[in-house]
């Protein structure tokens, strides 16, 4: 009676072991086999410990995994923590066995491997772009993470040749795969290939936009002795020196600098060449629409003398506004060569005697100007600033408008 007695009282502990021993089979068979583990298979596995020297992870097996830290990633760690968490449940590769006790040697990282391996055909395989943080620099190109080591060689990083790699580091590229050799864990990726096709992309969209008159946001990317190239978003525009300013500069330099913003009119497009001519100037305004409300005719004022020719003198008013003394409105007696009366750079007083805005021509007269008080009777369309008293002033250009086109450099227009 006591021994039955003793069953029936050991029967309820026998059940609860034999439940918690099911659910203990059904944990392990989430995460593998309970059979032995073979090499080249890939588990499931659970991080049920972390020490200094590796982590040790549940697939199911007679015994826990051992993973060491160097087979926790394809990076550098120095600890099992910066990978893994306890309670983890990771994808894990069957290495072998090891030691006396045939403990189950897995890598994370091979794991991570292969199924990166088959990320990378299939982003081939569908031309697709990746991320890849640039994880290292070396001779020669980059070294990128896409679940693997990848490399971007120095020719494949841009379509110019980068002469300093370092700014990459720890920054996130998009790239493309161009070469896989998994017999040779050799995976060659390429930048180059997604800038190009970016760039090109942006191109057609500005094309689509653009046309003659528009008024378009832009860059200074280079400077020459000739103008300007401005990146438009995408697309390079030329900004001759002529078109910079309505004043004459003697380099672009002058005015602009390398990755300066801004606004600039396009002039003229070339669609068949790619060639896209753009104006500075345009996008201020021609000084010469507000020449006749500045500038009345018959009244007196001061100019710089900025060219001399056979037939008179140019004078500037204003920058980008010249006017032409003719050499019969010198002085008051025959003039055979307008040095005999002036010189330029020098400051004269000049009378109007016709403003005409829509060719860009003011007609002048110093004769008259002097007759009736010269410079003390002169006054200015536009308010000077104040100059540097050390500062020379500038000489700046003029604008001729049509004269020279009727104008030979021998002809004069009768007294």
């Amino acid at each position: 009676m006591m021994d039955e007695h003793k069953d029936q009282e050991g029967a309820p502990h026998a059940a609860g072991n034999e439940m918690e021993e099911a659910m203990n089979m059904e944990e392990s068979l989430a995460y593998g086999p309970t059979g032995d583990a073979r090499p080249g298979d890939i588990l499931q596995g659970k991080v049920v410990h972390i020490s200094q020297d590796g982590v040790l992870v549940d697939v199911g097996a007679k015994s826990e995994g051992i993973i060491h830290l160097r087979d926790l990633s394809h990076r550098r760690v120095d600890r099992a923590e910066d990978v893994v968490q306890l309670g983890d449940v990771i994808s894990v590769y069957v290495v072998g066995h090891e030691g006396e006790e045939g403990a189950l040697k897995l890598s994370k990282r091979r794991a991570d491997e292969e199924l990166a391996w088959e990320r990378l055909e299939e982003a081939r395989s569908k031309n697709e772009v990746l991320d890849a943080p640039v994880v290292e620099v070396v001779k020669g190109g980059l070294v990128v993470d896409v679940g693997l080591r990848g490399f971007v060689p120095a020719s494949l990083i841009a379509p110019g040749f980068v002469h300093d790699l370092e700014p990459f580091l720890g920054e996130t590229v998009r790239v493309r795969v161009v070469e896989l050799d998994r017999h040779k864990r050799r995976a060659i990726l390429s930048r180059k290939d997604v800038l190009a096709e970016e760039t090109k992309a942006k191109q057609e969209e500005i094309w689509s936009k653009i046309s003659e008159g528009q008024v378009w946001d832009g860059t200074v990317k280079s400077i020459t002795e000739f103008g300007a190239f401005v990146d438009l978003g995408g697309v390079d525009g030329l900004l001759h020196i002529s078109e910079m300013s309505w004043t004459r500069i003697n380099h672009p330099s002058e005015l602009l600098e390398v990755g300066q913003p801004i606004r600039v009119k396009v002039i003229r497009l070339n669609p068949e060449k790619g060639k896209i001519s753009l104006g500075l100037r345009q996008v201020e305004g021609s000084p010469w629409e507000k020449a006749a409300e500045r500038y009345e005719e018959g009244r007196i004022y001061r100019g710089q003398v900025v060219r001399l020719a056979t037939f008179g003198v140019f004078v500037q008013l204003e920058p980008g506004i010249d006017g032409l003394v003719h050499i019969s409105q010198l002085a008051d007696y025959r003039v055979t060569n307008p040095s005999e009366v002036v010189q330029i750079g020098e400051e004269i007083a000049v009378k109007v005697l016709q403003v005409d805005p829509e060719r860009k021509r003011i007609s002048l007269s110093k004769r008259d100007a002097d007759a009736e008080g010269g410079l003390e009777a002169a006054v200015e369309a536009v308010p000077q600033e104040p100059e540097e008293p050390e500062t020379p002033r500038r000489m700046t250009a003029y604008h001729a408008g049509d004269w020279e086109d009727e104008l030979g450099e021998e002809e004069s227009d009768p007294e």
